[in-house]
């Protein structure tokens, strides 16, 4: 059975494109959209719209969603990845700068890249453990977050590294930019989370929820907007967005989780501003503790000079 969403356009995507202002919306892949309008699945006004088209404050749109089949099986993308760059590689890892717009391993419902599929088009070998689609994934960052990932190559290394994220031993250091100024300026968010009761492509605060530990620290405030610099103690799905989100601070560029779409046009951001900076662990193989960083790609930067101007 189809399922249909009906929403209200906001002022801050007046005049977006279909498929890109509904993507950022409803919290679902633009292509996912555009397939869905081109199958005459989203209709405002009493119109049906193409994915090329405009979005108008105020109307409501309704969007429908066809079924997804979940008995065909999921298969990882077969191109390799523009942008996804090979960090350090040796007979154990593999750690990669993951771009935005980039699954870390094929699912139902993604029809985009995925780090699985893009590495074996490379011809790299990774592990066989966990499920098909996910061998040698110990971690995972969200499509539209970019940064370090560590991918396990030997059978060792994937147990041994599932462990150690298990056990929160991993270094995991994200810079992100929030709306507004937190108080306290440095603090722990420590807030259970679990799957949305009302929407089941999000996640929230709820006393139900897995235990969630964030720690920050404010890099820079701005007017609108503050740099943080983030470490976390768990890994949950979402969990720096939705600990802020809660907090009443959203990541800048995060529709999904209650941002401005407006502070969004301003600093020209399709995404969410959540970069993972920073990656330390004990190497599987040697024993040796191992750190590796990345620069933020260029639509942070460029967002974030906006925001420093």
């Amino acid at each position: 059975m189809a399922e249909s969403r009906t929403v209200v356009v906001p002022d801050g995507l007046e005049g977006e494109r279909v498929d890109l202002g509904l993507s950022r919306l409803l919290g679902l892949g633009r292509n996912r959209m555009a397939d869905v309008a081109a199958t005459g699945g989203v209709e405002m006004g009493g119109r049906t719209l193409g994915k090329g088209d405009r979005l108008v404050a105020g109307e409501l749109v309704t969007v429908t969603l066809p079924q997804e089949n979940r008995a065909e099986p999921v298969l990882p993308s077969t191109e390799p990845i523009p942008g996804m760059r090979v960090v350090h590689e040796d007979t154990e890892i593999i750690v990669i700068d993951k771009p935005a717009g980039v699954a870390a391993h094929p699912s139902v419902g993604w029809k985009g890249p995925d780090v699985v599929g893009g590495l074996a088009a490379e011809g790299y070998r990774i592990s066989t453990s966990g499920a098909a689609e996910r061998q040698g994934i110990v971690q995972r960052l969200d499509v539209g977050t970019s940064g370090l990932m560590v991918v396990a190559k030997s059978e060792r290394a994937y147990s041994v590294l599932k462990q150690a994220f298990r056990d929160r031993v991993v270094d995991k250091t994200y810079h992100t930019v929030v709306q507004g100024l937190p108080d306290p300026l440095t603090g722990t968010i420590d807030a259970p989370i679990g799957r949305h009761p009302g929407h089941d492509y999000r996640f929230a605060v709820m006393s139900t929820g897995r235990p969630s530990i964030t720690h920050y620290e404010l890099l820079e405030a701005h007017r609108s907007a503050s740099l943080l610099e983030v470490q976390l103690e768990t890994g949950r799905t979402h969990q720096i967005r939705v600990h802020f989100s809660a907090m009443g601070h959203p990541c800048a560029g995060d529709p999904t989780y209650g941002s401005d779409p407006t502070l969004a046009r301003k600093l020209g951001l399709d995404r969410q501003w959540l970069h993972a900076v920073q990656l330390g662990f004990t190497h599987p193989g040697s024993g040796e503790h191992v750190s590796f960083t990345s620069e933020y790609p260029e639509d942070l930067q460029r967002a974030l000079d906006r925001l420093r101007g």
